[in-house]
Formats: structure tokens, C-alpha cells, sequence
């Protein structure tokens, strides 16, 4: 192992940020959009103003608007009319959701997967984790959609960083009954959740998502009252991982026992019942946020 492996993870996570080009920085008007929805004193009125100026952020979001995703009645014309309909957190994650697809380009990471795969699986996470949260009528679908999105960011630090040392950790995770993230800890010295925190901490996401990336393989590490949101992303990064939709090796072995989901406070029946769903909704999704 490097002496950079072997350095202390915090300033190895700092040194590897430090070092992406393409994802340092989101979109401007994206972060601008962050900015305006998560200072209570925003208005409809600003966040129209920000993605009106933007052509092509504009056409994405009216297609996710009219989509099956949202089922909404007639065709929505304006910018305006649906942020009145959804409000504005649905419309700052379609926005986010547009600008870090961008991101995921066609890019291996091993023989069998691309960005591209890493980002239908965090689609699929994301639509995911929405659906139990509806189903468990939790308030915060909306946020389940973009934590599940964005959980796996950090796999992209890996991937502009240190290609070859990810790949040697797919390679090993993909023939051996392995966990992932203690794979990348010992080959890269640190694993994807740090990355996607300090990444998502850069960007000024909201705080629950900071955490979701940091620790959506772990939720038990977590205070019970910071639980709901990673536990919801967990669990459907398990199911998604199970189900092979995208990239699947960081949760491929992950099981969702009873006590597993006691703990994160999740009805067993829910989590079949989104599990039967799962493949329609994927391929739903897939054709939207693709």
C-alpha cells in the first residue's frame, strides 16, 4: 500500500477532493438553485427566476414534470405552473437530478460496468427509496428521491482519482464474498461514503443528504433521530443491489434481516412490496432521468 493509502483518512479524503477536476464544481445555476430552496426566506418567484434562465434545464424538467413520476393532470407548460404544483424541493432535485446525470459519463469502472451503470443505480436508489418512503407515508419523499440519487457520489471522487485502485476493488468484490467499503479501505485508504460526505459538504447539500452519503452502508452508526432518511437509502440501495439494476457491487452483500429493519423502523411488508415494484418502477425512472 501507498504511503498516500496509509495517510490519516481525513486528510486523504481532503487531498483526493482537492484533486477532482469535473465534479469539483456543480453547475452554477444548480448550486444557486441549492442555495435559493434551502434559505427559508426564498421564494417561488426566485427560484423561477434562477431555472427560467437556463434553456436546457428548463426542457429536462418539464419532461420529468410531465412524466409518469409525477402523474400530474394535463400537460404542464411553464416553469412556473409546476413549481406551484410540486413546490419548490421537487423542482431543485429534477434540477439536481439533470445536472448530476451530466456527470456520469461512459467512463469503465470494471470489464462489466460504466459510469453510465453507476448512475442507472443511483436512479434506481433514488426512485427506490421515494416508494418506501410513500408507502411508509413518510413525509419526505421528495428528499428520499434526491439522498437516493446522490448516495453513491462519491464513487466518482474514486473514479476521477484513482481508476486503477477502484477497479482493483471491483475486481475483488466482484469474485470474492467481500465488503465493498472494507475493500476500498484497504486498497484506496479510505471508501466512497467519506468521499460522497466531503464532496456533498462542498456542494452545500442539505445536511440529511451530507449524511446519507457518508453513511448509507452503516445507518446503525448514526443517532436514531439522523436514522429515517439513511436507513430508507440503505435499504433500497440493498434491494437495488439484489435486484442487479446498475452498477451492484458496493451493496451486494448487504442483507435486510427482521432486526435490520426494526432498527431502522421499516415494515417488512413495505420493503416487499416496494421490492416487487421495483422493476417497473426502474424501468420507468430510467427512461426519464437516463
Amino acid at each position: 500500500m501507498t504511503t498516500s493509502a496509509l495517510a490519516e483518512p481525513q486528510s486523504l479524503v481532503r487531498e483526493m477532493i482537492r484533486k477532482v477536476s469535473s465534479i469539483a464544481t456543480l453547475p452554477e445555476v444548480t448550486a444557486r438553485i441549492i442555495t435559493t430552496v434551502e434559505d427559508p426566506n426564498s421564494s417561488a418567484a426566485q427560484l423561477h427566476a434562477i431555472v427560467a434562465h437556463d434553456p436546457a434545464l428548463v426542457t429536462r424538467v418539464l419532461k420529468v414534470v410531465n412524466s409518469a413520476f409525477y402523474g400530474l393532470p394535463g400537460q404542464i407548460a411553464s416553469i412556473e405552473r409546476a413549481i406551484v404544483l410540486l413546490g419548490l424541493n421537487a423542482i431543485k432535485n429534477i434540477a439536481i437530478a439533470a445536472s448530476i446525470g451530466q456527470l456520469f459519463r461512459g467512463v469503465k469502472l470494471t470489464d462489466r460496468f460504466t459510469a453510465r451503470d453507476l448512475w442507472t443505480h443511483c436512479i434506481a436508489v433514488g426512485v427506490c427509496a421515494r416508494d418506501l418512503a410513500r408507502r411508509m407515508k413518510l413525509p419526505i419523499a421528495d428528499e428520499a428521491f434526491l439522498a437516493g440519487m446522490i448516495h453513491d457520489v462519491g464513487t466518482l471522487v474514486a473514479l476521477q482519482v484513482c481508476r486503477d485502485k477502484l477497479a482493483e476493488v471491483c475486481q475483488a468484490a466482484s469474485s470474492a464474498d467481500q465488503d465493498f467499503c472494507a475493500l476500498e479501505l484497504q486498497i484506496i485508504g479510505v471508501d466512497h461514503q467519506q468521499l460522497g460526505q466531503a464532496l456533498c459538504e462542498q456542494w452545500k447539500f442539505p445536511r440529511p443528504c451530507q449524511l446519507v452519503a457518508g453513511f448509507h452502508h452503516r445507518p446503525e452508526a448514526l443517532a436514531s433521530e439522523h436514522r429515517v432518511l439513511v436507513g430508507l437509502v440503505h435499504v433500497a440501495d440493498t434491494l437495488c443491489c439484489a435486484g442487479g439494476h446498475g452498477f451492484n457491487l458496493t451493496a451486494l452483500n448487504q442483507k435486510l434481516d427482521d432486526v435490520t429493519l426494526a432498527q431502522l423502523r421499516l415494515d417488512p411488508i413495505v420493503v416487499a412490496q416496494t421490492r416487487e415494484a421495483l422493476p417497473e418502477l426502474v424501468a420507468n425512472s430510467s427512461r426519464i432521468f437516463a
